[in-house]
């Protein structure tokens, strides 16, 4: 059995659904999410822009928390690798896909291009931005419950996806979308800081939630991991 799924030789019972989920959810706030910008209006401010993949992506966040606490860092990191090799095929198959030539009598090409023909420059500021941004989360939260003696779960999810979700903000927005057709510097900035405090109030939202699943995976697994002596390096996969 591989042993990201182990510890000491037993099984973990849970640790690959919750893989799974966390990539599941990347890709489909990838397809679906990450090019619209909606619009909610607000009191007083009135129309307000926002990216309509913060209604589903922090969630990736919230797991990626969930298994730092639970299994560590080291499997979080395995977990992370194996979304970004999730993501890169995404991409590679949305390339593919889109560039093979269309039958004579099939006429939705056009939506298929407006839909899932990505902009290599939004791929690439997608891939950075997740990475770094989980890596810092993960890192983060692994360091917290060090410094909190793993009490105080609410402040290491809310600090780890404050900062993370800094990182990735500030990454994916200029990198994505500066200079870009339609997009002003003023709709830059402020997407950017909507998304980065709606994925953190998502976080704050969705405490209890964590709370739960951390709890009965704790349970589930008989396992609480610490990071006390753990190699922090992001570029590796194995446990």
């Amino acid at each position: 059995m591989d042993q990201g799924a182990t510890r000491g030789g037993q099984a973990f019972r849970f640790y690959d659904m919750v893989m799974a989920a966390f990539v599941a959810i990347l890709l489909l706030s990838n397809v679906i999410g990450a090019g619209k910008v909606a619009v909610i209006h607000l009191p007083v401010l009135g129309d307000w822009p926002f990216g309509a993949g913060i209604l589903f992506f922090p969630l990736s966040y919230v797991i990626g928390d969930v298994l730092t606490e639970v299994y560590g860092y080291a499997r979080a990191r395995r977990v992370i690798w194996a979304g970004t090799a999730a993501v890169l095929f995404l991409a590679f198959m949305s390339w593919v896909v889109v560039a093979l030539p269309p039958a004579p009598n099939w006429t939705n090409q056009a939506a298929y291009d407006v839909i899932f023909g990505q902009v290599p420059r939004i791929v690439l500021a997608s891939i950075c931005a997740f990475w770094a941004g989980e890596f810092v989360n993960a890192y983060v939260m692994a360091r917290m419950k060090l410094w909190t003696e793993g009490r105080h779960l609410w402040t290491r999810t809310i600090g780890s996806t404050l900062v993370g979700q800094g990182v990735d903000s500030l990454i994916f927005y200029p990198l994505a979308f500066w200079g870009a057709a339609g997009w002003t510097t003023d709709l830059v900035v402020t997407v950017l800081f909507t998304q980065w405090a709606l994925k953190v109030g998502w976080e704050v939202l969705l405490t209890p939630v964590t709370y739960g699943v951390v709890g009965a995976l704790k349970r589930a697994e008989g396992v609480d991991m610490f990071d006390r002596d753990t190699d922090f390096t992001p570029f590796r996969a194995r446990v």
